[in-house]
This record gives C-alpha cells, structure tokens and sequence, in this order.
C-alpha cells in the first residue's frame, strides 16, 4: 500500500491553490495597471526625441538664415542681386555675350590636342 500511496500524486490543500491563484491574480492586476502608464511613458519619450530632432533641425536652419541675412544686409549684395537680375545702373550699357559654352569647349580641345 505504501507503494500505491507514493504513485499518487499528492494535490496540494485548497489553502495553498487558493493562495497561489490569489498571488497569480495579484500580479495579472498589477501588470493590468502599469500597461497604461508605461505606454504612456513610451510614447512619451518617442515623441521627445522626435522634437528635439526637430528643434536642432530648425536650430541649424536658423543659424544659416542668420548668415544668410547678415550676408545680404550690404550695399554689395543688393548690387550682386540685381546684377544676377539682369539690371543696370543708370548710364551703363548692358551687353548680352552668347556661347561662352561652346567657347569653353573649343578652348579646352585646343589646349587639350596642344593647340
């Protein structure tokens, strides 16, 4: 009989399963309870670190506008900008040169076939 006894498997007593049950549930609630705030956090901290991306993206872009600004505030950098314009000064003569293109090629070949 001592042989039978030991094949059984002994359950443990209803206090125990109660107990084990009870911490099991204990730790689902309390998983329950931080998902929130921990995805919260996440997505917290995701969003952080795509602003700061963005403030030194904005950061970099307003210093080049700075210089930028800084560069264009003379009188030289008006008379740079209507000249790529097109325009003139009163009393100057404007005169248009065509085919500096093909003038630079032809100066290269003649140089290149030692012209």
């Amino acid at each position: 009989m001592a042989a039978a006894a030991k094949k059984r498997k002994r359950r443990p007593r209803r206090g125990v399963l109660v107990r084990r049950w009870l911490g099991v549930g204990a730790l689902c609630l309390v998983g329950l309870l931080y998902y929130r705030p921990l995805h919260t956090y996440v997505d917290a901290r995701r969003t952080l670190a795509e602003r700061a991306a963005e403030v030194k993206s904005l950061r970099g872009e307003r210093w080049h506008l700075q210089h930028k600004l800084a560069d264009s505030a003379g009188d030289a950098a008006l008379v740079r900008e209507a000249r790529r314009l097109g325009l003139v000064k009163p009393g100057e003569r404007l005169f248009i040169v065509k085919g500096i293109e093909a003038w630079n090629r032809a100066r290269h070949t003649i140089r290149r076939h030692g012209g």
